[in-house]
């Protein structure tokens, strides 16, 4: 299941086509449009206060925000400063357990892209 919120069509819009027509190509039924909401933006913001990403990377924290929201069971990221980075990473998951979110698992595209395909 793709999340697809706000945050995301916008940075997608930077994207280069070919990104972009990947994810035009999956079916409708795979994607889920979330809206921004209050449990989004409380999450967002507890991030921020536990220092885990400062205001200037508010986007990236409302991304994981979403994700972990909407239950997503991982993010992936090309975002090696703010997001896809060990110490981060253990920030995002102590933040969602004390708000009462699961640890959402981040990962690189290299880590999730199939390259044994036939």
């Amino acid at each position: 299941m793709w999340i697809e919120s706000d945050t995301v069509v916008e940075e997608l819009s930077k994207a280069p086509e070919k990104v972009k027509q990947v994810l035009a190509k999956l079916p409708p039924k795979q994607v889920l449009l979330a809206q921004y909401f209050d449990k989004v933006n409380a999450l967002r913001e507890a991030y921020i206060k536990a220092g885990v990403v400062d205001e200037k990377s508010i986007f990236d924290a409302e991304h994981i925000a979403f994700a972990s929201v909407f239950d997503a069971d991982f993010v992936v990221s090309w975002n090696f400063k703010h997001i896809v980075h060990y110490d981060k990473i253990a920030g995002y998951q102590a933040v969602n357990l004390l708000n009462g979110y699961k640890p959402i698992a981040i990962y690189s595209p290299r880590e999730v892209v199939d390259y044994d395909s036939k």
